[in-house]
């Protein structure tokens, strides 16, 4: 209601959403009264197969009217969904219906995606086999090409020009559930993270009317996939809630060429543009040149989400894409969160911005930094642990079916406090600037992954009984994977393992999982107690090995020098 009828009473013919289709120059425009209609109607269809308030759905589709239109409709007649990003592997899926109890998979025949084909339908077909909890699954067409549809299938479109056009809104409590979304966590099981009706929608809707200052009119371009939190706060409901026309970008930023992002901007004269430090990473190898064919005057502030950015891509976002004469907001914020939580604005007029930090945090946000005593620390230039002192709307509220992992991950490690899990430093101005994860989880491409789900996956394959994967400083993705392995015995064909272990990793989790680097070693450091020492693995892919600190309580202080003379071999071997 407060995403569509407010604003279908007042401007019914607003343009809703711009759907940025893979096929480069096909925008579809989608006002909202048109999408009220598709909401309805979808939610009608939900409702005749039987989905009530609390049930869960998930739904596995590309970025679209029709997804953001899912969306909606489960909120509007009470049910939970869980949106699983259109990449990740059948076994992933199905992992996350199983625990969340879905009732029904919404999805599409086919995804299209950098001019390929990917297919969405055979993978969930795949998934559902598994899953006794799915009732239906619900069929949308992104492609002219026919699909195999069985006994529990449902065509969606079918069956929405059939439904009625009007649904009343279901009435729920502020604390009821919204939504669920999946993310990485240090053991090898994602969770569940819950976020509730009113909190959360009230604080996407305030950080994105004040953080890139939303004026009504701009069209606001957040190119996240619906899949992560960030199209979920800054694609669908923080702008939808505030009447915005929002950008829905199918595609990828170099298809058909790297200047697709600005050739965007230019043709659907975007104002806010919102995107991953990793795509401008890979843009700015392409040079400048993608960039100047297009005009950008229509942008008026950009922002980088989803990992720390490093001061040459800020610099070359700034002078580069915005002229130097755009606001740069670098966010931090998580899943968790629900929306952002430290960023440059909003500030006092023309307040300074410093490259690569992400600065103040927004209203209600009391950040505080914890040294290894559990004390806080007082006074500027200084870093410790970052944790939030007090509650805010968009916290998430549990992890689904384990309230007790939730309180153990944020608020056990420094009690009275949400520990986010990051490192951060305090300028001498009283400035944020994150400084990356304090535990065993990695970001690649703005993608969070717990080490232990690769080394769960990289543990199935017969020849590997021991794993244990770090990351290490990669110039495009931010972190990339890298894996150590122990093999049982001395074999031939290692690198016909290595592929196999590249392959296994790809289908449980995903491609962006799959490590860049995968080497073998006779065994791993080891504490007495048998606990793999990661720390001496990540100094030893980082270089830096003249100060392994603390090994004395290694079972064998000798395995250290192993490693480092098979590392040593092994990057000779590459570099030739």
């Amino acid at each position: 209601v407060n995403c569509l009828d407010q604003h279908v009473e007042k401007s019914p013919n607003r343009v809703a959403l711009i759907w940025e289709r893979d096929e480069p120059g096909t925008a579809v425009h989608v006002t909202y009264r048109e999408l009220l209609d598709l909401t309805c109607r979808l939610a009608n269809t939900l409702k005749k197969y039987g989905i009530q308030k609390g049930d869960r759905v998930a739904i596995y589709m590309s970025v679209s009217p029709l997804s953001v239109a899912a969306m909606l409709a489960c909120a509007r007649i009470g049910a939970v969904h869980t949106v699983v990003f259109a990449g990740f592997s059948a076994e992933s899926l199905a992992g996350r219906i199983m625990d969340s109890g879905c009732k029904a998979v919404i999805t599409y025949n086919q995804g299209v995606r950098g001019g390929r084909i990917t297919e969405l339908k055979a993978t969930v077909d795949e998934a559902v086999k598994n899953c006794p909890s799915i009732k239906h699954v619900f069929v949308a067409q992104r492609t002219d090409n026919k699909v195999k549809m069985g006994d529990h299938d449902i065509p969606l479109e079918e069956e929405m020009t059939k439904a009625d056009s009007v649904c009343t809104p279901e009435s729920m409590d502020s604390e009821d559930t919204l939504f669920m979304l999946y993310t990485s966590g240090s053991t090898g099981k994602p969770k569940g993270i819950v976020h509730t009706q009113a909190g959360y929608l009230l604080y996407a809707a305030l950080t994105h009317k004040y953080v890139f200052d939303y004026q009504q009119g701009d069209v606001f371009g957040c190119v996240a996939d619906i899949g992560w939190i960030t199209g979920h706060s800054y694609v669908v409901y923080g702008p939808l809630c505030n009447g915005a026309t929002s950008v829905l970008f199918e595609s990828t930023p170099v298809y058909p060429d790297p200047g697709r992002y600005w050739e965007v901007v230019q043709r659907l004269k975007i104002n806010q543009f919102y995107g991953a430090p990793t795509a401008i990473r890979l843009l700015l190898n392409y040079g400048e040149e993608w960039v100047k064919k297009y005009d950008r005057s229509s942008l008026k502030v950009l922002g980088s989400v989803g990992e720390p950015i490093n001061k040459e891509a800020w610099q070359w976002f700034y002078q580069v894409v915005g002229e130097g004469r755009c606001a740069l907001v670098d966010t931090w914020w998580q899943t968790e969160t629900g929306g952002i939580c430290i960023a440059p604005r909003p500030s006092e007029e023309r307040a300074e911005i410093i490259p690569a930090m992400a600065m103040r945090p927004f209203f209600g946000i009391v950040p505080v930094l914890m040294d290894e005593n559990g004390e806080v620390i007082e006074g500027n230039d200084v870093s410790g642990a970052l944790c939030i002192a007090q509650p805010w709307p968009g916290m998430a509220r549990t992890i689904h079916g384990d309230h007790q992992r939730f309180i153990d991950a944020y608020f056990k490690a420094y009690p009275g406090y949400y520990f986010t899990g990051d490192g951060a430093y305090r300028s001498q101005q009283g400035y944020y600037q994150i400084t990356g994860r304090m535990d065993d989880i990695i970001n690649i491409s703005g993608h969070r992954l717990g080490t232990a789900e690769i080394e769960d996956a990289m543990a199935d394959h017969p020849e590997v009984p021991e794993t244990a994967v770090v990351g290490y400083p990669h110039k495009i993705k931010g972190e990339g994977a890298f894996a150590f392995i122990v093999l049982k015995e001395q074999t031939a064909c290692v690198d016909h393992i290595k592929e196999e272990l590249k392959i296994i990793v790809a289908s449980k989790i995903a491609k962006y999982a799959v490590p860049d680097h995968i080497l073998v070693v006779k065994r791993l450091p080891k504490t007495r107690s048998g606990k793999i020492m990661r720390r001496l693995l990540r100094k030893v892919v980082t270089e830096q090995s003249s100060n392994m600190g603390d090994v004395t309580t290694l079972d064998d202080p000798s395995v250290v020098k192993e490693i480092l003379d098979a590392y040593q071999k092994y990057k000779e071997k590459s570099s030739s």
